[in-house]
């Protein structure tokens, strides 16, 4: 038996970085996302500043307006989906694997996922339809069927069966068995204490649907992030002449290999290029396609202005949190003491902040992950619904509760690797229905911006 799941264990990671290889999907993601970005003219890098307006703006919705949450609430769904385990383990991960570079090749995911954010939302709410049950529903599998011809609509079964098993991993046991092994370590809590309290969480919330997600994630997301990027800054503060060193030491690092120091191992470009991209896309989905499936229950009748705030997703969980995470680990040398993954997050706060520092990384992951596990429930549900129809949804939800306690208790050793082969099957569908519908992106865009509609809108809030 042990040697049957040792076997399983080194296939899926085989099969992880042979979808992650520099044959694959690194090139896809990166490929489809400077495209869009051509294509859009810079659209989501010079609209920045309108994208928080909207969002600011979009905290109340009109009454007339047809959809199921507001498009602050919708960002915050898919922000709760987000900003996890990917912004505290994902960072140090990356850099334990591929040195301080790979926070640069975080960064340039980042920035052109910005535009493939955009595009899958504008998509998203362009060919979203409403269910038997009268809810808003779309995504990459209905912008598939409603926008491609019959030919591709395969490509929508394979991304909703992906999507559907996808969450399971990224959403659910990598979220649950990370807080187990953190609230362990850091507070001496047993892993069934902390399944079962999560556990009910999750049931408390998922059951009341899209809506009660969203007035949770509304409430927590905000108010967590500022309050960890707040203590971050804080440790930068403290240590600002290290600030430039450390940007330093990312850009030369990114371009040329890094020997080994301490108890780091040393890395080589390639492995900064790969992992920064892997953990960035595990962080801010980007290409995933499963933001848009929040995003089309806004309610808006502007594709358009829903783009540009989900690009904000993007620009929020990696270019500030993950961007906080790492200058911390690097700033207080964390990195090259050996740990590896939340260890090496959660040492870097307390060589910065002492206690205060150990209980903001475990409160932070266990909070992350618990906004992840319920926005990611909504994801599983709708690719689930897509596939089977609405009498999916209460078998998935209690399916949904019973993983969480499981991945809480359970030792899984290929949970990661996992995790990536799903993450990486989900993008491939999308990616291709992306491209091939790429010119209605570019057309809505041009003509949101010839009649400025988008810069009326704002000067108008």
């Amino acid at each position: 038996m042990i040697e049957v799941l040792e076997k399983a264990n080194q296939l899926v990671k085989t099969f992880s970085n042979l979808i992650w290889s520099e044959y694959l999907l690194i090139p896809a993601l990166l490929v489809v996302g400077i495209y869009l970005t051509i294509g859009l003219r810079g659209f989501t890098w010079t609209h920045i500043p309108q994208a928080f307006v909207l969002l600011w703006r979009g905290r109340r919705s009109e009454a007339r307006v047809t959809g199921d949450i507001s498009p602050f609430q919708a960002l915050m769904t898919a922000l709760a989906a987000t900003v996890g385990t990917g912004n505290i383990a994902g960072v140090a991960t990356a850099i334990y694997f591929g040195g301080p570079g790979a926070v640069f090749w975080m960064w340039v995911i980042a920035l052109f996922g910005m535009a493939t954010k955009y595009g899958e939302a504008v998509l998203a709410v362009r060919y979203r339809e409403v269910d038997s049950l009268g809810n808003y529903v779309g995504g990459p599998m209905y912008y598939i069927r409603g926008g491609l011809a019959s030919r591709w609509h395969w490509l929508g079964t394979s991304f909703a069966l992906c999507g559907m098993v996808a969450a399971f991993g990224i959403g659910n046991l990598v979220q649950s068995n990370s807080v187990a092994d953190v609230m362990l370590s850091s507070f001496d809590v047993p892993f069934w204490m902390t399944g079962t309290v999560a556990a009910a969480l999750t049931a408390a919330v998922i059951l009341g649907g899209v809506r009660r997600i969203a007035r949770v994630a509304e409430a927590i997301v905000p108010t967590m992030a500022i309050l960890y990027i707040v203590i971050a800054l804080s440790i930068l503060i403290i240590r600002i002449e290290d600030v430039p060193d450390a940007f330093t030491l990312i850009f030369e690092s990114a371009f040329t290999p890094i020997a080994s120091s301490g108890g780091f191992a040393g890395a080589t470009v390639w492995a900064a290029l790969r992992w920064g991209f892997a953990r960035g896309i595990f962080s801010n989905e980007a290409g995933l396609g499963s933001a848009a499936i929040a995003h089309a229950a806004a309610k808006t009748h502007n594709p358009v202005e829903q783009g540009m705030i989900a690009m904000l997703g993007t620009f929020i969980d990696t270019l500030c949190i993950c961007t906080v995470t790492a200058l911390v680990i690097l700033v207080t040398g964390a990195w090259e003491l050996g740990e590896a993954g939340a260890s090496m997050s959660a040492t870097a706060f307390a060589l910065g902040l002492g206690d205060i520092g150990v209980v903001t990384v475990t409160v932070g992951l266990a909070v992350f992950a618990f906004t992840t596990t319920i926005g990611w429930s909504y994801y599983g549900e709708r690719c689930a619904e897509y596939l089977f129809g609405v009498k999916i949804i209460n078998p998935y939800r209690a399916f949904w509760v019973l993983a969480v306690l499981l991945g809480a208790v359970v030792k899984l050793e290929f949970v990661w690797a996992f995790a990536d082969v799903f993450n990486g099957l989900m993008a491939i569908p999308n990616l291709i229905a992306l491209a091939l519908l790429s010119p209605v992106i570019f057309k809505m865009t041009r003509q949101a911006s010839t009649s400025q509609t988008v810069h009326t809108n704002v000067r108008s809030s």
